[in-house]
């Protein structure tokens, strides 16, 4: 994990992650945006492994943020920290390409822990988020049943993108080429109606793949 984007507006929480980042990622540096404009200007000039996003930002949200980042800097591991714990906002991030969801009324250094979950391969879910998550697939049931099975190699592939794997790194683990990967990848997310890896995350949980917790 190299540096992290903190796009946060709320002065002393900026600070904070910018001073204590390195507890769950000691070779990363964090560098602060207090707004989506001083987020772009970091963005062009810094690599980034990992962006964490508040939504409520002084000139925008912070979900156009990660889905504009989804597009144009992929490699970037997205994860908003925000106060919203609600199934609008909740979705509208996962489908916008984030990759995990903290809620900021539990204490930072919890905050810290999920983000940890990264170097697991888990997505960092606050447990309230991964409920609602599992609340809305078992809500979809009917819809979830009328889904084509995957085979066991299917979930494999599944489990690891969800995980935030790349296609190459995929094939490494499972001793497949990149192209096998690929068309693994059509025919899943065929199956599951998906496009995002972001509901292949949300489909991970769904299928018990991937630890939500």
């Amino acid at each position: 994990m190299r540096n992290v984007l903190i796009v946060e507006d709320h002065d002393d929480t900026r600070l904070w992650w910018e001073k204590n980042i390195s507890e769950a990622f000691p070779q990363a540096e964090g560098m602060g945006a207090a707004t989506l404009s001083e987020a772009h200007v970091l963005l062009e000039k810094h690599d980034f492994s990992l962006a964490l996003v508040d939504i409520n930002l002084p000139d925008g949200s912070g979900i156009d943020l990660v889905r504009e980042m989804s597009r144009t800097h992929p490699d970037i591991y997205c994860v908003i920290s925000t106060i919203f714990d609600d199934d609008t906002h909740i979705f509208s991030a996962l489908r916008a390409g984030a990759m995990g969801y903290l809620i900021k009324e539990q204490p930072l250094d919890r905050q810290i822990q999920q983000l940890k979950a990264v170097l697991h391969g888990e997505p960092p879910l606050a447990p309230g988020v991964a409920r609602r998550i599992l609340t809305h697939f078992s809500r979809q049931n009917e819809e979830s049943e009328s889904k084509e099975a995957l085979t066991d190699r299917e979930k494999d592939v599944l489990q690891l993108i969800a995980k935030g794997f790349s296609r190459p790194e995929v094939a490494k683990l499972l001793g497949l080429t990149p192209n096998t990967v690929a068309s693994y990848t059509k025919v899943i997310y065929q199956k599951l109606n998906i496009s995002r890896r972001a509901e292949a995350v949300m489909e991970g949980v769904r299928l018990g793949l991937i630890d939500p917790y």
